[in-house]
């Protein structure tokens, strides 16, 4: 009887976790009941990438006119949450790349409140090396895998 109680039991818990809702990988995404407006503004939020030098996480002052206007479009869209997600290239320890790539995801989210974006509306995560752009090697690949990506989560 223990036994089938155990194997009952496993049971159920596997069912509750494939029963869980999953986060998908297109949350956030344009959907068709969403407004001309709304739907180009996510476009534009989430057009465009912050790159940076290497082992460096300052925002390069040719990114300050396209974060400008991705501030400016979440300030008009007060319901658009991003995920600022900081990459580095595949140089590195795990735990060195993760600690950088949050310091870059950090310098996105700060200067886009210092526009004006309510801290509300951001979050970050660093994938560190984990989620290149571009794969293999040199500094043209590397280049564009020292990054921040800008994903609406909601709207």
């Amino acid at each position: 009887m223990k036994r089938y109680a155990l194997i009952l039991a496993l049971v159920m818990a596997l069912a509750a976790g494939f029963g869980c809702a999953k986060k998908s990988s297109d949350e956030g995404a344009l959907t068709d009941d969403m407004s001309p407006e709304m739907r180009a503004a996510i476009q534009q939020i989430t057009d465009g990438r912050v790159l940076f030098a290497f082992d460096k996480f300052d925002i390069k002052p040719e990114y300050k006119d396209m974060l400008k206007t991705k501030a400016d479009l979440m300030k008009q869209f007060p319901s658009v949450r991003v995920r600022i997600e900081g990459n580095c290239d595949e140089r590195g320890t795990q735990e060195y790349n993760l600690a950088l790539g949050e310091r870059r995801a950090r310098a996105a989210y700060e200067y886009l409140v210092m526009l004006g974006v309510s801290p509300s509306q951001l979050e970050m995560i660093s994938y560190g090396k984990e989620n290149p752009a571009v794969q293999g090697t040199g500094e043209a690949v590397w280049a564009q895998n020292r990054r921040d990506d800008f994903t609406v989560v909601a709207h």
